[in-house]
C-alpha cells in the first residue's frame, strides 16, 4: 500500500490502516469516465462511520452499500476526488419482528442474508431479480424495483449520520420500552424520504418492511406478437386495473425473456397471483380465459413450475420463488442473463442501464418501443428491454445496452446510445427515475419547478455546509 495522506491517515486511525485503501478506482460495468479517488475507507461499526463522517477533511465522502448499483456506475460517485466510504462491513440484522413484520438492517445485508433469515417463517423479503448479494438498504434508497413493488415502500425508518457525524433516526424506529405500530410517517413534516436519493446523510441501518408470506402463488406466463405490444399492454392493464394480479408484472422483449425459456422471436409476459390456494386457482381460471379470449396471447400456461418433467421447470420454479420473496441464491437465471457470476460484473461486462417511466398505456408503450428501435437503428447498439408495471398507472422501462468493453467503437457507440436515449425520451415526457454517474446533470435539467431545485441546494448547504458529502447523481 502507497503512503497515505495526512486525512486517510487520520481515518485510518478510526477503522484500522488494514481498512483505508489507497488503490486507483475499480473498473464498473459501464465503462463510464473512471472518477479519480482519494481512497476507500471500510468501517465496521456505526460508531466507526460516525467519526470518519466528522473527521475534517476527510470528505468528500461517497456512500457505497455493497457497490453493486450495475449500469449505473456501480461504485462510482459522480465527481472527481472523493474517498469511498465502503459500508458493506456494516452487515448485521440487527432485529427482526415477524409479527409486526419488520427488520432493521445495515447497508452490508444483502437480500440473499435477509430471506435465508426469513426462509419458513410466515413473512418475506421484497426481492429484487438481480444477484442474491445486492444489498437491501442500498437498492431502496435508489429506488430500486422489487418483485413486489418499488422498495422505497418497504422503507419504515432511516439511520443516519448527519455530516456533522450527528445520528438522526426518521420515520418510524422500533422503540424498546413498547410496541408502536409501523407508520413511517408520524407527526408533522416527514423526513424520510429527504435520505431517498440524496447527499444529505450516510445512512447507516433501515427499518424494512416483512410482507406477509402468500399461503399460494402461480405465476402465468404469456407470449405475445411483438406487433401487438400495445394490445397486449392494454390487456394487461386492465386485469391490473381489476385487481386481478399482485406483484409486479413483467413484460420481457425478444432479448430479456431468453433465459426465462421465452419463445423466440415474441415478447414473454409474467403475471403472478396469490392468496388462498381456492383464490389462486380462481385467479388462475379467470386471467388465462381472459388471455385466451383476447387472441392476442399464446403459450398460456401456469404449470411450469408444478411439472417437473417440463424444459422450463427450473426456471419457473426460481421465478415463483422470487415472488414469494426468495432470491436465487445460487444466481442461476442471473448467470444466464449476465453469463458471469456477479464477483466479475464489474470487470468482464459491458453494460450501461437506462431507466424511464412510461404511463401504463399500451399507445405509449408502443411509442418507446419505438423510440428504442430507432436509437438502435441510428447506433446498430441493440437495447434489450424489461417493462415493470410499478402501479395502475406506470411502468418502469428497464434499458439494457450490451456491448464488447475490449472494443473502443462498441463502447462508444452504446455511449452514444445512451445519450441519445435520455434524449429522445425526455423529450416525449418519459422521465427517467434513476440516474447514472455520466448523467447526474439531468437532474436539474428535468426538474419542472427552479424553486425546488433552489429548494434542494439550500437544504444541502444548510445540512453540509462543508461539503462533507459528494452531492451524488440527484442535486
Amino acid at each position: 500500500m502507497t503512503e497515505l495522506t495526512p486525512p486517510l491517515d487520520a481515518l485510518a486511525r478510526i477503522v484500522g490502516p488494514e481498512n483505508v485503501l489507497s488503490e486507483p478506482d475499480r473498473p464498473n460495468t459501464g465503462m463510464f469516465r473512471t472518477r479519480r479517488i482519494r481512497g476507500v475507507v471500510r468501517p465496521a461499526t456505526v460508531d466507526e462511520a460516525r467519526q470518519v463522517v466528522a473527521t475534517p477533511g476527510a470528505g468528500p465522502l461517497h456512500a457505497i452499500s455493497t457497490g453493486r448499483n450495475w449500469g449505473l456506475g456501480s461504485h462510482h460517485a459522480p465527481q472527481d476526488d472523493a474517498v469511498l466510504l465502503d459500508l458493506g462491513r456494516l452487515a448485521a440484522v440487527r432485529e427482526i419482528d415477524l409479527t409486526a413484520g419488520w427488520a432493521v438492517v445495515e447497508p452490508g445485508v444483502t437480500q440473499g442474508m435477509l430471506s435465508e433469515l426469513l426462509d419458513g417463517t410466515e413473512r418475506m423479503v421484497n426481492v429484487t431479480v438481480s444477484a442474491a448479494e445486492t444489498s437491501v438498504l442500498g437498492n431502496a434508497l435508489d429506488r430500486g424495483s422489487g418483485l413486489r413493488h418499488q422498495r422505497v415502500h418497504d422503507l419504515a425508518g432511516l439511520e443516519v449520520v448527519l455530516p456533522d457525524g450527528e445520528l438522526v433516526r426518521v420515520g418510524w424506529w422500533p422503540d424498546r420500552e413498547k410496541a408502536t405500530p409501523v407508520y413511517p410517517h408520524g407527526l408533522g413534516p416527514s423526513l424520510l424520504q429527504l435520505f431517498v436519493q440524496s447527499s444529505f446523510g450516510v445512512v447507516t441501518a433501515a427499518a424494512i418492511r416483512l410482507l406477509p408470506r402468500p399461503e399460494a402463488l402461480r405465476v402465468i406466463r404469456m407470449a405475445f406478437e411483438p406487433d401487438v405490444l400495445d394490445h397486449a399492454a392494454d390487456a394487461l392493464r386492465r386485469w391490473v386495473h381489476q385487481g386481478l394480479v399482485r406483484g409486479v408484472p413483467k413484460i420481457f422483449d425478444q432479448i430479456t425473456s431468453r433465459p426465462y425459456g421465452g419463445d423466440p422471436g415474441k415478447y414473454l409476459v409474467h403475471v403472478c397471483v396469490d392468496g388462498t390456494t381456492e383464490s389462486v386457482a380462481a385467479l388462475v381460471r379467470v386471467i388465462t380465459a381472459e388471455a385466451r379470449a383476447t387472441g392476442l396471447f399464446s403459450g398460456i400456461s401456469h404449470t411450469e413450475a408444478t411439472e417437473p418433467a417440463h424444459p422450463n421447470h427450473e426456471t419457473a420454479v426460481l421465478v415463483e420463488r422470487g415472488y414469494a420473496g426468495d432470491p436465487d441464491v445460487r444466481n442461476t437465471v442471473f448467470e444466464a442473463k449476465t453469463g458471469h457470476a456477479p464477483a466479475e460484473v464489474d470487470e468482464k461486462i459491458g453494460l450501461a442501464s437506462f431507466l424511464p417511466l412510461i404511463p401504463f398505456n399500451g399507445k405509449k408503450i408502443a411509442l418507446a418501443d419505438r423510440l428504442l428501435r430507432e436509437v438502435s437503428e441510428q447506433t446498430g447498439v441493440r437495447a434489450a428491454t424489461t417493462l415493470h408495471v410499478l402501479d395502475q398507472d406506470v411502468v418502469e422501462s428497464v434499458v439494457g445496452l450490451r456491448f464488447d468493453r475490449d472494443d473502443e467503437a462498441g463502447v462508444a457507440a452504446a455511449h452514444r446510445a445512451l445519450d441519445l436515449l435520455y434524449q429522445r425520451f425526455t423529450a416525449a415526457g418519459f422521465i427517467p427515475y434513476r440516474l447514472d454517474v455520466d448523467h447526474a446533470d439531468w437532474r436539474e435539467r428535468l426538474h419542472t419547478d427552479p424553486a425546488a431545485t433552489a429548494l434542494t441546494r439550500r437544504l444541502k448547504n444548510f445540512l453540509d455546509p462543508d461539503g462533507t458529502i459528494v452531492h451524488g447523481r440527484y442535486h
